[in-house]
């Protein structure tokens, strides 16, 4: 099969000057040899770039150097992520490109399990954090001692490089970490405070273990390890689905950045933990990948307007003497109940410890997700757990009366709180104040940085007499609150976006969207003398950046819809605020693209209520004067997305070209309810999901059709996965006239059954918002749907724990009921996502043949 695509049939049914053009028709296999021939560059396109990168120094003569930079990356040749680094030179040929070569930090190791198998925690932890790549998907790097912590092959292991003891030459050997649990060891962390001492997750409570020693010790008990899940409903230190899934965190434990001396020559280690209580969540049942053996899964999920886990915070402190042996390990809880102390909080959506250990901190949303509390505890604030309520008491009483938790900052919305991830708290210089950098949309509507002064006032209380407190008993006066950044424009802080701050300079380093919502760029700006905001990325492109500990140079991972990814390396030089720049080396050039590709065209059109939208089009590539072609609406539709921008598209953007390049033509729009334009441009969909969004798409399908003149409104198919299945469920639905198929991929058909902590934030609860759930479920509605046959197409996957196969299921019945035709493609083998090869390439030969038969 040829690059270009052509097949074994090259006759073709099309009139020639003017009228609907015929898209070839092509047998199964041919259709086959065409996904091949588009599917063997996506990867080389799309999943070699490196990730998750860190600068290391060396220090010379006292000066710091940069000298490595690590990163997970996929070598030439293989075909798992595996732990590499380059060497970054103090100077470079301005004239050349330097090609900086991948080197590897392991020797000879395997970090795939045996045939690809993990284990049910492994893979669903995968399904959360959609993982596609093999081999080394993350690792936890101690910069001081050069430890490196990281899974594979269902077990841990360790390597140095980079620290005290300087840096290898060649390739290291990883040390296996042996131990007595049993199954697999999840989440594994290096402790800050003692790199001799690992943590990690087993069994759903929480293990230490000293790497030198090999002492290993369990710090919680909340899992018993019964066989049926029923009666073992508690975890420690593990994040649910919920959490994972719709906020974004995936974990529950957090060591402080620092070890306290106690007298005796002892160190105090501390981790804050989250405890979680899921026996009044719903038990649902999902078919077991085992499908042979006729078994199913059990899951906790909880739909919305039932029961969410209950959860606390809780502290584990590990006391260790000179020789790094545990001395004692000692569980902690709130001097008074969690729902107690935060009477609002549903949700711990993100927590972690201030820069010297004085306080952790935790972020609070309430069950409407309207209000978060942003708050900081004491470990005073701990006491030992015991079920003896008389020792409870005398615990209580020894705490002292001026420690208390403190909400430093708080906000409300009338649409809801995105969870952002930004929260830099400052070195504390004055006793009972507390400086910090947060991100924040809901002042204006656009996600933007704020330098925050909190008062941490306190009072005196008697713990062991104190009333249960009220909602705003521990909020703290803003004593400042100053904007360093402003419009109408997002700084990025989801999906892992972060902020750098260099303390020394009064500078912080951002991502945004201030020159166009099409494309991301690194910015500074002084939070010292805000005001001047400063762009330091090559416009014309999407950037994602990552800058180093001495700021004085960053990565990006850079494209546009015209050039594949590339990794350059900059230094920074100058003035602090001004500095200029300039490009150092690279870590990997663009890829060639397809001989077939042309990048789509992106647009913009004002819709009938004055919103400006975004767009793009791949046009087809055997366009003639005055043909009118079938057209693919490629939708999403739905919050937190962005599908148009300046960027290179991965591997469903590629299957839209090769839609192209056969004769379609394929439309992409932003409506209404997809991020990075403001809340409230968001929020449009509030209680109202599936109602505004297929106007948005029919008024830009109008538009390309009179601004391009080659879209066929006669031959328009809509098509998208998960929200974006439903979507097209509601396209065929409400304008049966615009769009002649639907190809629904695991669709959310029934909102009664989704998941709380995402419905509930766009549509409330069922019991307030029952006009929204019956109008946006497409399953209710199915008598709108066309008796024609052909028109309709479901496709799920069977194992899917996230939209559940219950959907297609109810879905289907009332379709049967209402006697309509469909037609179904079922993945018995396949999740949410489609990660099988071969399930893959069966979905994208399917949909082409549906198009050319049906469309």
């Amino acid at each position: 099969m040829s690059v270009e695509l052509v097949s074994e049939h090259t006759d073709k049914e099309m009139e020639s000057g003017s009228g609907p053009f015929r898209v070839e028709r092509h047998s199964w296999e041919g259709l086959r040899e065409i996904i091949h021939g588009s599917r063997k560059y996506s990867g080389i396109m799309v999943n070699k770039a490196p990730h998750d990168y860190h600068f290391q120094t060396r220090k010379d003569d006292n000066v710091m150097h940069l000298h490595r930079l690590y990163y997970l990356g996929m070598p030439y040749g293989s075909r798992e992520n595996s732990l590499l680094y380059s060497e970054i030179p103090r100077k470079v040929r301005k004239e050349t490109t330097l090609l900086l070569s991948w080197k590897q930090l392991l020797e000879h190791f395997q970090a795939t399990p045996h045939h690809g198998v993990y284990s049910r925690e492994e893979e669903l932890l995968r399904e959360r954090k959609r993982l596609g790549g093999f081999g080394i998907t993350s690792y936890d790097f101690h910069s001081e001692t050069g430890l490196f912590l990281f899974p594979g092959g269902n077990s841990l292991y360790y390597c140095r490089d980079g620290g005290s003891s300087g840096f290898s030459t060649s390739p290291t050997k990883p040390v296996e970490i042996r131990t007595q649990c049993e199954g697999p060891r999840m989440d594994p962390k290096i402790c800050p405070g003692d790199p001799n001492f690992i943590s990690f997750i087993n069994n759903n409570d929480l293990w230490v273990a000293n790497i030198q020693s090999g002492e290993e010790r369990r710090l919680t008990y909340c899992h018993k390890g019964l066989r049926n899940m029923i009666d073992d409903p508690c975890s420690a230190g593990v994040a649910t689905f919920v959490i994972q899934e719709e906020f974004d965190r995936f974990t529950g434990y957090w060591w402080s950045p620092a070890a306290v001396h106690v007298p005796g020559g002892l160190h105090l280690l501390r981790i804050l933990y989250e405890e979680v209580d899921e026996s009044q969540v719903e038990v649902i049942h999902v078919p077991s990948p085992a499908l042979e053996e006729r078994k199913t899964d059990a899951y906790r999920y909880p739909r919305t307007g039932s029961k969410n886990p209950k959860i606390s915070l809780k502290l584990a402190e590990v006391t260790t003497n000179k020789a790094g042996e545990i001395i004692t390990a000692q569980e902690k809880e709130l001097v008074l109940p969690f729902q107690s102390l935060f009477p609002s909080a549903e949700y711990i959506v993100r927590a972690g410890w201030t820069q010297d250990g004085k306080y952790a901190w935790a972020m609070l949303l309430d069950r409407t997700q309207c209000l978060l509390q942003l708050v900081l505890l004491p470990p005073e604030l701990f006491i030992p757990v015991n079920d003896d309520e008389e020792l409870r008491l005398e615990f209580v009483k020894e705490v002292p009366q001026d420690i208390q938790p403190y909400v430093i900052f708080e906000e409300r919305s009338d649409t809801w709180v995105n969870v952002h991830d930004i929260f830099y708290p400052l070195t504390q210089e004055v006793e009972d104040e507390i400086c910090f950098i947060r991100s924040s949309e809901c002042k204006t509507g656009f996600c933007h940085l704020y330098l925050v002064t909190s008062v941490l006032q306190k009072e005196q209380r008697d713990w062991s007499h104190l009333i249960v407190p009220t909602t705003d008993t521990f909020k703290c006066d803003i004593r400042d609150e100053v904007a360093l950044t402003g419009g109408d424009w997002e700084v990025l802080g989801r999906h892992g976006a972060k902020v750098w701050v260099n303390q020394e300079t009064k500078l912080v380093y951002f991502q945004g969207t201030r020159d166009t919502p099409l494309e991301h760029h690194l910015y500074v700006t002084s939070y010292q003398n805000p005001g001047e905001v400063v762009r330091l990325t090559e416009p014309g492109y999407t950037h994602s950046c990552t800058v180093s500990q001495n700021f004085d140079m960053f990565v990006s991972h850079y494209s546009s819809v015209s050039r594949p990814p590339c990794v350059h390396l900059y230094r920074m030089e100058g003035n602090p605020l001004h500095q200029v720049p300039q490009f150092w080396a690279s870590l990997m050039e663009a890829a060639s693209c397809p001989p077939y590709y042309v990048p789509p065209e992106i647009f913009h059109f004002q819709s009938s209520n004055q919103e400006k939208l975004y767009g793009m089009v791949y046009k087809p590539h055997n366009l003639s004067p005055g043909s009118k072609h079938p057209t693919v609406l490629f939708v999403y539709g739905g919050p937190q997305v962005q599908l148009v921008n300046n960027s290179f598209k991965g591997m469903k953007y590629l299957r839209l070209n090769t839609l192209a390049h056969l004769g379609y033509a394929v439309v992409v729009i932003d409506g209404r309810g997809s991020c990075h334009r403001g809340l409230s441009f968001e929020g449009a969909l509030k209680n109202q999901m599936g109602q505004v969004e297929i106007e948005d798409q029919v008024q830009g399908l109008h538009y390309v059709s009179e601004k391009f003149g080659f879209v066929d409104l006669n031959r328009v198919a809509i098509h998208g996965w998960s929200y974006g299945g439903f979507l097209s469920l509601m396209g065929l639905i409400q304008r049966p006239d615009i769009f002649k198929v639907a190809i629904a991929g695991a669709p959310v058909t029934v909102w009664m059954a989704y998941d709380t902590g995402y419905t509930e934030r766009y549509m409330d609860t069922p019991e307030n918002n029952q006009a929204g759930y019956e109008a946006g479920s497409a399953a209710l509605h199915v008598d709108k749907l066309p008796n024609e046959p052909h028109r309709l197409l479901i496709l799920h996957g069977f194992l899917d724990e996230n939209v559940h196969f219950f959907h297609t299921n109810f879905l289907v019945s009332q379709l049967i009921r209402a006697g309509k035709p469909y037609q179904l493609q079922i993945y018995p083998n396949e999740r949410h996502s489609i990660r099988c090869p071969e399930s893959g390439e069966h979905y994208e030969i399917t949909l082409l043949h549906f198009l050319q038969e049906y469309l």
